[in-house]
């Protein structure tokens, strides 16, 4: 006996269903790699700016550093510029 040609369309069916489910599942995880790039080129972009300010942070630091420095030294100056006002104070009176 020949066999129905309804039952070679309903053998379809499935495969067809099973195509279509596997095309949408492949273009959902293709959609799930382009998110995951576009993951990846905005944490490179973030790593780059914490980097840019990390550095930042380093010279200001620095300049921290000398800054305080710089204000360590100013007792010693006022120190130096009193014993030279009395040392000017002194050689003026002798002259007198």
């Amino acid at each position: 006996m020949r066999q129905s040609a309804a039952n070679f369309r309903q053998s379809q069916v499935p495969s067809q269903a099973a195509a279509a489910a596997a095309q949408a599942k492949l273009l959902e995880k293709k959609k799930e790699c382009e998110a995951v790039i576009a993951l990846e080129r905005a944490s490179s972009k973030f790593l780059k700016r914490i980097e840019s300010l990390a550095e930042d942070f380093d010279v200001v630091a620095d300049a921290g550093v000398v800054h305080g420095q710089v204000l360590e030294q100013w007792p010693n100056m006022f120190r130096i510029l009193d014993l030279f006002s009395k040392w000017c104070s002194l050689h003026a009176s002798l002259e007198s």
